[in-house]
């Protein structure tokens, strides 16, 4: 097992005062690692990352065709989103045009991220509902397919019908056994694959074809409507909405919890995964800004970019203090 790579400094001073190590592949379209950083063989859990691979079974269901879903909706079902209004009020939408409702989601309520969100609900003395829950889209792709096929309403047990088609989908598209699975923030399965595999995965939905089998056009609408509709996969101020509104929507980007980062890559056909170990996502928002530059599809000069690479800290009276920048030898 190799160890993990340095992959992203924090300097003050002239000194190094923090570094994160982490693990990187990039793949492509035939499944082959390109370069990588670290143990391509690390077993992480993906999070976030990979709401991609379980809104799959939404659309190779036919359930999104089903009930209409619109693009929009489908970078919704893939989103770790802030709780705005435009989120909630989408997700509140969504499930009232299928005839369900706040109370059969199971992801939990907790506080928006977003402040505007947080502090209508402060000033009106209200609480957050699970429609506020950063993975409430996903929720809703969840429920759709869940009535689609006419099953149960606990749909993040693991032996539900959806989280099998789920399971089957991502060890395909990984091509790889996943070795078990852990409970997610938002109470669903998540399961563990390596980041080799995560790679791959992303790698497929790059390459997949408008027309093809069903799991390729779900690939390719997938892709398409996180990179059409940045805003709603994550929010306003978020490194995912920036970094893709920074690529001209020709790239898919995704965080997950823990510092994970993926990116598919439509153009090149190619696919990155990559984990930070010690959980920083200053480190993984800097190493997937990094690859991305690397490969051409980010400029190294756009705000976007700057806030994350090479990003110079200031304290609260506007001094420059350090500068987050990429350890030598990685991208």
């Amino acid at each position: 097992m190799a160890a993990a790579a340095q992959m992203v400094e924090i300097w003050r001073g002239g000194l190094l005062e923090s570094s994160h190590a982490g693990h990187a592949v990039i793949c492509d379209a035939s499944g082959t690692v390109r370069e990588s950083w670290g143990d391509p063989d690390a077993v992480i859990f993906p999070r976030s990352s990979c709401k991609m691979l379980q809104a799959l079974p939404l659309i190779e269901s036919g359930a999104a065709d089903a009930f209409g879903l619109t693009d929009a909706q489908l970078a919704l079902s893939c989103a770790s989103h802030q709780g705005a209004a435009l989120h909630s009020g989408a997700v509140a939408r969504w499930l009232d045009g299928i005839g369900l409702g706040e109370a059969d989601l199971r992801c939990g309520a907790h506080e928006p991220y977003d402040r505007t969100a947080r502090d209508l609900l402060i000033r009106s003395d209200q609480a957050p509902c699970q429609y506020h829950n950063n993975c409430s889209g996903k929720h809703a792709g969840f429920l759709t397919y869940t009535k689609h096929i006419g099953a149960g309403p606990e749909y993040v047990a693991p032996d539900h019908p959806l989280q099998r088609a789920i399971k089957d989908a991502f060890e395909e598209v990984t091509q790889i056994p996943s070795p078990g699975f852990g409970i997610d923030g938002c109470s669903a399965p998540n399961f563990a694959t390596t980041v080799q595999g995560l790679a791959r995965a992303m790698a497929y939905f790059a390459a997949a074809p408008e027309t093809g089998s069903a799991r390729d056009r779900a690939a390719y609408r997938l892709t398409r409507a996180m990179a059409a509709y940045p805003e709603f996969v994550a929010g306003e101020g978020r490194a995912c909405s920036e970094l893709m509104r920074a690529m001209g929507g020709k790239v898919a980007i995704k965080t997950g919890a823990e510092a994970v980062f993926v990116a598919i890559l439509p153009a090149q056909k190619l696919g990155i995964a990559l984990k930070i170990v010690d959980g920083a996502s200053r480190a993984s928002e800097a190493a997937i800004a990094g690859l991305l530059v690397r490969l051409g599809v980010l400029d190294a000069q756009h705000p976007a970019t700057l806030k994350r690479l090479n990003a110079v800290q200031r304290n609260w009276r506007g001094l420059e203090t350090g500068i987050t920048r990429l350890a030598p030898g990685f991208a």
